[in-house]
């Protein structure tokens, strides 16, 4: 029994810890908390100036950084599929 409960704090200790990272879906976060959200994404980007420009500027569209620092684009649809007209992510 001990262990199960273990197990059921460790995952949900680790669904709250990603949460911080600022994954949780599209719409999950408020405007105010994109610069935050996305000094973090961009936190190992090669150009981290670009990297947050673009960044913000899809946050205040979709509400929504994908969790990390790179990847996991499939946790907010919006911001994933908003391409550039060369038909690139516009979105980091």
């Amino acid at each position: 029994m001990t262990k199960f409960v273990f197990a059921f704090l460790l995952i949900f200790l680790m669904a709250f810890v990603s949460e911080l990272a600022y994954g949780g879906g599209e719409g999950s976060l408020k405007p105010g908390e994109c610069p935050k959200a996305c000094e973090y994404r961009c936190s190992k980007a090669r150009i981290p100036t670009t990297c947050l420009h673009f960044c913000n500027m899809c946050c205040d569209k979709c509400l929504c950084v994908p969790s990390g620092t790179y990847g996991h684009k499939e946790e907010c649809p919006c911001y994933n599929n908003w391409k550039s007209k060369q038909g690139k992510s516009k979105c980091p």
